[in-house]
């Protein structure tokens, strides 16, 4: 079968383009604004790139299309496919019908850490020898690769609340059947499609209902918005981490190491790689889903240990003259406020200087505006981009004072960072896109 893939470079389509070619599909596909890491890994992987949604693309004469959910009415090519009647299909939907069929679906769900709680239990069930197929909204460093197709029962799953496709207001996860649904966390986010966080507990309600009773949910205890989900109905088993749950994880020691426990006893000690308590959370939360499909208890623990982590979360991009630059995809209040205390764990009293590119469409509609100087505290000094917003970032950034600066190029960040920077000082630049190449221009400047 040969699909074309409109919107094929960002990370959910990026990965089953490669599924596909994994399962001897022929794969080619579109989109505009290409960027690394997903536009280097389908090259790799000899995956056609065309740039642009150009309707000559029909000459291709593919089977089917897979539709991206980016891709809007009015696009050239949707359009084109829709006037001429052509087979398309959501990337969900595919995904569901073609791979997911007849497998043990472990699905991560929750507003915050869902591609590194995916990418823990991968690993988990890697160590373990399970060999699962997966499909992450990122690039595992244990993996190398942001999906794989295997012939292992299971498959573990980056399962999104956004929605499906132009023609399928759903969540994508509702597609996805799971047998195990961990339920990380919940708040609002998403603004652009949803209009209130009522209605994205909707939603988890949804996913919740078609968990079968012989499956298990694994949901977080300290989230109230979970507990009004589950309140809702429930048909399955339930363990709950944290909080009053039966998963608990204990603060870091001198050494560095923390302690995980079911039940009240001991499943070992081990120094997590990941820094901030967010990622203790992420770990708890793959080792009850890592449970469920058979994985011991002590043997995931200890696999913890060997997780090396995932591009663009805390991802050291180089150090210059004693100065480090980190990638991080934060772009919601809350990952911020939790990156930062990650990183100021990590380092210390050594400055960090926070770059942030608010470019998600939740924080260019200024909904998230107010809670940004509360989640860049523990920068010692700030810089944002304000290009392209629909509201006044310096006006937002007052209450931090001084310490905030607010700049509309890219250039003129770089140059007001390298002029601040100073050995041991970490440049933590977060943002959910390329952020106009922040990275390699700071690593280049630093350097001259």
């Amino acid at each position: 079968m040969h699909i074309h893939i409109l919107g094929i470079c960002g990370t959910f389509m990026g990965g089953i383009a490669l599924i596909a070619r994994a399962a001897g599909h022929r794969v080619t596909g579109c989109d505009a604004n290409v960027y690394p890491p997903m536009s280097t890994q389908l090259e790799a992987e000899g995956i056609a790139l065309i740039e642009g949604y150009d309707a000559a693309q029909l000459a291709l004469a593919p089977d089917v299309f897979v539709v991206g959910n980016a891709i809007s009415r009015g696009n050239p090519l949707l359009e084109a496919i829709l006037d001429r009647g052509l087979p398309y299909v959501s990337g969900p939907q595919w995904l569901a019908e073609n791979v997911l069929q007849g497998k043990w679906v472990l699905a991560v769900a929750g507003t915050h850490g869902k591609t590194t709680t995916t990418s823990i239990l991968a690993w988990l069930l890697e160590a373990a020898g399970l060999k699962p197929g997966f499909l992450v909204g990122g690039v595992p460093l244990d993996f190398g690769v942001s999906a794989r197709l295997s012939d292992s029962p299971f498959f573990v799953i980056e399962a999104d609340e956004y929605d499906t496709a132009f023609c399928d207001k759903r969540s994508k996860f509702v597609h996805y059947r799971p047998r195990t649904a961990i339920l990380n966390n919940l708040e609002f986010d998403h603004a652009d499609i949803f209009p209130d966080l009522a209605a994205i507990e909707s939603q988890f309600h949804h996913l919740v209902r078609i968990v079968p009773r012989s499956g298990r949910i694994v949901a977080n205890g300290l989230e109230a918005s979970l507990d009004r989900v589950i309140s809702r109905g429930l048909w399955s088993e339930l363990e709950r981490f944290g909080g009053p749950g039966q998963w608990q994880v204990g603060e870091v020691s001198a050494d560095g190491s923390c302690e995980f426990r079911f039940d009240g006893a001991s499943l070992g000690r081990v120094r997590l790689p990941l820094a901030g308590a967010h990622n203790r959370m992420n770990a708890l939360a793959a080792l009850a889903a890592a449970r469920h499909a058979g994985v011991q208890p002590a043997h995931a623990v200890a696999s913890l240990a060997d997780f090396r982590g995932i591009r663009r979360r805390l991802e050291l991009r180089g150090t210059v003259r004693g100065v480090a630059v980190y990638d991080d995809f934060a772009h919601h209040p809350t990952a911020i406020s939790a990156t930062l205390e990650g990183l100021r764990q990590r380092v210390g009293a050594e400055r960090i200087l926070a770059l942030l590119e608010p470019r998600s469409n939740t924080m260019k509609l200024g909904v998230m505006k107010a809670q940004l100087p509360a989640s860049l505290e523990l920068a010692d000094k700030v810089w944002c981009a304000g290009a392209n917003l629909g509201w006044d970032a310096r006006e937002a950034l007052a209450p931090l004072g001084a310490k905030a600066r607010v700049f509309d190029r890219v250039e003129e960040i770089v140059d007001d960072v390298v002029a601040e920077a100073r050995s041991s000082d970490h440049l933590l630049v977060m943002s959910n896109g390329a952020f106009g190449g922040i990275h390699e221009k700071l690593l280049a400047a630093l350097s001259r």
